[in-house]
This record gives structure tokens, sequence and C-alpha cells, in this order.
């Protein structure tokens, strides 16, 4: 059931984070191929692809937001180069470069998938890729994230309840409307912040959600089961942020 929630989003969304999966992409590629011709061994590192699911269909997850697109395709590019250089079995130094990039990325905070996949992608490109040497950080591995970046930004930023990044949306959709929209008795039912704290705590794991977004969940659904005269349908529509 819960695998399911997670999918119920509207046809809109689907086809609006397919667009700019797509936008993004060819951004990507266009921008790489008139800066560099075919000069560089990979125009568009593969897990840029990665990137723009997370960029263009969960803008709001706490993976998806700057410093951990930045700082995880970087880092895990870094791991990777010096894996290559260092460890001349590709098979061990793949591995250890993947390793150490979810180590890393967990330390510095920035956590995002797709970096596993540029620090693999550094060991296992072939020769081209390793004439590169550090060089691969900033090309192309900075400038792919550069260019999916400003896309994401510019193309979510017409949506209202799409804006990105996460703390812009905010700015433009008040976090706490679902809260002050609670009858007095369920009001007075929330759950505290220093109790969602906790038991994030205690999970022990990664969630891809903020508190924030726990408590709004939490009072949608509180509003929800003291209004039960208004149609899913119709409460979809009056939250946008969650189409």
């Amino acid at each position: 059931m819960v695998r399911k929630l997670a999918y119920s989003v509207s046809e809109r969304e689907h086809w609006i984070s397919a667009a700019g999966g797509m936008v993004g992409i060819l951004a990507v590629l266009w921008v790489s191929h008139a800066l560099l011709g075919n000069h560089v061994g990979t125009l568009a590192v593969a897990s840029m692809g990665a990137s723009a699911v997370l960029l263009f269909a969960a803008p709001h997850g706490a993976l998806s937001q700057p410093w951990p697109v930045v700082g995880g395709h970087l880092i895990s590019a870094v791991v990777g180069v010096t894996c290559a250089q260092w460890i001349a079995e590709p098979m061990l130094g793949a591995s250890l470069a993947v390793a150490a990039s979810i180590g890393l990325m967990y330390w510095l905070r920035c956590l995002h998938p797709p970096g596993g996949a540029t620090a693999l992608f550094a060991v296992m490109g072939g020769e081209s890729i390793h004439a590169l040497g550090y060089g691969y950080l900033f090309v192309p591995v900075l400038l792919n994230v550069t260019v999916l970046l400003i896309v994401a930004v510019l193309f979510n930023f017409p949506f209202a309840w799409r804006r990105y990044p996460q703390a812009w949306w905010r700015e433009t959709v008040e976090a706490k409307a679902a809260i002050e929209a609670l009858p007095p008795e369920a009001a007075e039912r929330m759950i505290p912040h220093s109790d969602l704290v906790y038991a994030l705590s205690q999970l022990d794991t990664f969630i891809d959600v903020s508190e924030e977004d726990l408590q709004r969940i939490y009072a949608l659904a509180m509003g929800h089961a003291h209004a039960p005269q208004l149609a899913p349908e119709n409460h979809m529509e009056a939250q946008p942020g969650l189409a």
C-alpha cells in the first residue's frame, strides 16, 4: 500500500516530469557538443540520466537538492579518478570507488545515488576517460551538472507546486497552510517537530523526505479525516503540491 501511494500523482505530473527529463538531457547533450565537439571521450556522463529522474520527477526530495547533486557528483568523480589511477585491477578499483563515494557522500551530507555511477564510470569508462585525469571533474561532470541544474530551476519555475530548489517552493506555497486549516480538535493532535526528529533518528536509515513534508502529510491526512465530505479528487486539486 505504501509503495502504491508513492506513485499516486496525477497524469499531469507524469507528463511534466517526462518533459523535464527530455529537456534536461537534451540541454546537457547540446551544450556539451557545442562547447566540446567530439574532442572529449564522452559528452555526457551516463549518471546524468539518473539525476534527471530525481530533479524532474522528485524535485522536492532531499536527494534532488543542489548540494547533493553537485557535491555527490564531484566527490564521486574525485574518488573514481583516484581509484582508477592507483588501483590496477579495474573490478576492485570500481568497487572501492563506489563504496568510498557512498561513505563520503553520507559524511558530507550530499547523498545522491547517481554519484555512484559517476565514480564507476571514472574507473570503467575506458582510456578516453582515464586520459582526462582529474579534468574529468570539470569536463564533463561539472559541466553536465551545471546545465542540468539550470534547466531544473527554469523548467520547474512556472509550476508553483514544483519550484526548485525546495527552498523556493516553501517561499511560494506556505508550508504551514495545511496545519493552519485544521479544525482545533485536529490541530491539537499534530505531532510535535521534536517527536518527528526522534522518530526519524530511530529508523537509522536514510528517508528521502523532510520533517516539514512529514508534518504537512500528517496535517493533510488529519484534515481529510475531519472533512469526509470532501471528495478525493477535489482534495488533490486544493493541494497542488501533492499533484
